[in-house]
Protein backbone atom coordinates (compact mmCIF):
# COMPACT_ATOMS: atom_id res chain seq x y z
CA UNK A 1 0.00 0.00 0.00
CA UNK A 2 1.39 3.52 -0.88
CA UNK A 3 1.90 5.26 2.03
CA UNK A 4 0.98 8.80 0.53
CA UNK A 5 -2.57 7.29 -0.28
CA UNK A 6 -5.26 7.69 2.90
CA UNK A 7 -8.49 6.51 1.99
CA UNK A 8 -11.36 9.23 3.04
CA UNK A 9 -13.14 6.20 4.17
CA UNK A 10 -11.10 5.14 6.95
CA UNK A 11 -10.44 7.25 10.00
CA UNK A 12 -7.09 7.76 11.74
CA UNK A 13 -7.08 5.25 14.98
CA UNK A 14 -7.94 6.32 18.38
CA UNK A 15 -6.49 4.59 21.25
CA UNK A 16 -7.95 5.30 24.60
CA UNK A 17 -5.82 3.88 27.56
CA UNK A 18 -5.83 0.64 25.82
CA UNK A 19 -4.61 -0.59 21.99
CA UNK A 20 -2.36 -1.83 19.62
CA UNK A 21 0.27 0.75 18.00
CA UNK A 22 1.82 -0.20 15.05
CA UNK A 23 2.76 3.24 13.37
CA UNK A 24 6.56 3.64 14.54
CA UNK A 25 6.14 7.76 14.82
CA UNK A 26 2.52 6.79 16.64
CA UNK A 27 4.93 4.64 19.22
CA UNK A 28 7.40 7.60 19.84
CA UNK A 29 4.61 9.47 20.60
CA UNK A 30 3.11 7.33 23.37
CA UNK A 31 6.76 6.71 24.51
CA UNK A 32 7.92 9.56 24.78
CA UNK A 33 6.75 11.37 27.88
CA UNK A 34 7.27 8.34 30.02
CA UNK A 35 9.73 9.55 31.95
CA UNK A 36 11.24 7.31 34.84
CA UNK A 37 9.80 3.38 34.43
CA UNK A 38 10.10 -0.34 35.87
CA UNK A 39 11.27 -2.61 33.01
CA UNK A 40 10.77 -6.33 32.59
CA UNK A 41 12.40 -7.69 29.69
CA UNK A 42 11.64 -11.22 28.59
CA UNK A 43 12.60 -13.86 25.35
CA UNK A 44 9.97 -16.53 24.79
CA UNK A 45 8.44 -15.67 27.88
CA UNK A 46 11.26 -16.04 30.49
CA UNK A 47 12.70 -13.27 32.26
CA UNK A 48 16.16 -11.91 31.02
CA UNK A 49 16.23 -8.62 33.16
CA UNK A 50 14.10 -6.21 34.92
CA UNK A 51 14.80 -3.17 36.40
CA UNK A 52 14.37 0.73 36.74
CA UNK A 53 15.18 3.79 34.94
CA UNK A 54 14.23 6.97 33.11
CA UNK A 55 13.68 6.76 29.15
CA UNK A 56 16.17 9.52 28.01
CA UNK A 57 15.67 9.33 24.02
CA UNK A 58 12.63 7.33 21.92
CA UNK A 59 13.86 7.46 18.56
CA UNK A 60 13.57 5.61 15.10
CA UNK A 61 16.18 4.92 13.07
CA UNK A 62 16.75 1.41 11.11
CA UNK A 63 20.66 1.75 12.34
CA UNK A 64 20.68 2.02 15.71
CA UNK A 65 20.00 -0.30 18.71
CA UNK A 66 17.35 -0.11 21.95
CA UNK A 67 19.79 0.19 24.83
CA UNK A 68 19.09 -0.47 27.89
CA UNK A 69 21.76 0.61 30.88
CA UNK A 70 23.21 2.03 33.79
CA UNK A 71 19.45 2.99 34.68
CA UNK A 72 19.14 4.34 31.29
CA UNK A 73 16.70 3.65 28.33
CA UNK A 74 17.40 4.65 24.79
CA UNK A 75 14.03 3.01 22.87
CA UNK A 76 14.41 2.75 18.70
CA UNK A 77 10.96 1.85 18.27
CA UNK A 78 12.49 0.34 14.86
CA UNK A 79 13.17 -2.28 17.38
CA UNK A 80 10.25 -3.47 18.15
CA UNK A 81 7.09 -4.79 15.24
CA UNK A 82 4.26 -2.60 17.32
CA UNK A 83 3.56 -1.30 21.21
CA UNK A 84 0.49 -3.06 22.98
CA UNK A 85 -1.34 -0.02 25.90
CA UNK A 86 -3.02 -1.72 28.56
CA UNK A 87 -4.31 -1.39 32.07
CA UNK A 88 -2.90 -3.70 34.96
CA UNK A 89 -5.11 -4.77 38.01
CA UNK A 90 -4.83 -1.55 39.22
CA UNK A 91 -5.85 0.54 36.61
CA UNK A 92 -2.16 1.62 35.61
CA UNK A 93 -0.83 2.08 32.22
CA UNK A 94 1.67 -0.73 31.43
CA UNK A 95 3.42 -0.79 27.74
CA UNK A 96 4.64 -3.44 25.83
CA UNK A 97 6.97 -3.41 23.14
CA UNK A 98 6.87 -6.32 20.93
CA UNK A 99 9.29 -7.98 18.25
CA UNK A 100 8.04 -11.91 18.03
CA UNK A 101 8.98 -13.58 21.03
CA UNK A 102 10.69 -10.66 22.75
CA UNK A 103 8.82 -8.43 25.16
CA UNK A 104 10.10 -5.45 26.75
CA UNK A 105 7.81 -4.28 29.41
CA UNK A 106 7.64 -0.57 30.85
CA UNK A 107 5.48 0.53 33.43
CA UNK A 108 5.94 4.45 34.27
CA UNK A 109 6.44 5.49 38.13
CA UNK A 110 4.39 7.92 40.01
CA UNK A 111 5.90 11.10 41.61
CA UNK A 112 7.57 11.59 39.24
CA UNK A 113 8.34 14.91 37.26
CA UNK A 114 9.17 15.00 33.56
CA UNK A 115 12.06 17.03 32.30
CA UNK A 116 9.72 19.39 30.68
CA UNK A 117 7.44 19.63 33.92
CA UNK A 118 10.89 19.70 36.22
CA UNK A 119 12.01 22.90 33.28
CA UNK A 120 11.79 26.43 34.52
CA UNK A 121 10.72 25.14 37.84
CA UNK A 122 13.74 25.99 39.73
CA UNK A 123 12.87 28.82 42.91
CA UNK A 124 14.70 31.89 42.56
CA UNK A 125 15.50 31.58 45.89
CA UNK A 126 17.23 27.75 44.99
CA UNK A 127 19.24 29.69 42.27
CA UNK A 128 20.79 32.31 44.45
CA UNK A 129 21.21 29.63 47.33
CA UNK A 130 23.43 27.64 44.34
CA UNK A 131 25.22 31.36 43.51
CA UNK A 132 26.10 31.79 46.82
CA UNK A 133 27.71 28.31 47.24
CA UNK A 134 29.08 28.39 44.35
CA UNK A 135 31.23 31.75 45.31
CA UNK A 136 31.58 30.68 48.24
CA UNK A 137 33.47 27.95 47.26
CA UNK A 138 35.77 29.98 44.89
CA UNK A 139 36.57 32.55 47.85
CA UNK A 140 37.34 29.27 49.58
CA UNK A 141 39.85 28.35 46.77
CA UNK A 142 41.40 31.70 46.40
CA UNK A 143 41.94 32.21 49.76
CA UNK A 144 43.48 28.39 50.23
CA UNK A 145 45.83 29.62 47.54
CA UNK A 146 46.80 32.42 49.15
CA UNK A 147 47.98 30.77 52.43
CA UNK A 148 50.40 29.28 50.37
Amino acid sequence: MNPEFHSPLLPAPCVIEQGILVNKEDMQRALNDLGQVNYYYQLDGISQAEGQGWILDVFSDAQQATVVTNQSLYLNVNSFDYLEISLDNQGKTVMDLWQESRQLRLMPLDGWLSPRENHGQLIPLDLEEAVAEVLAARFDVQTDQEDF
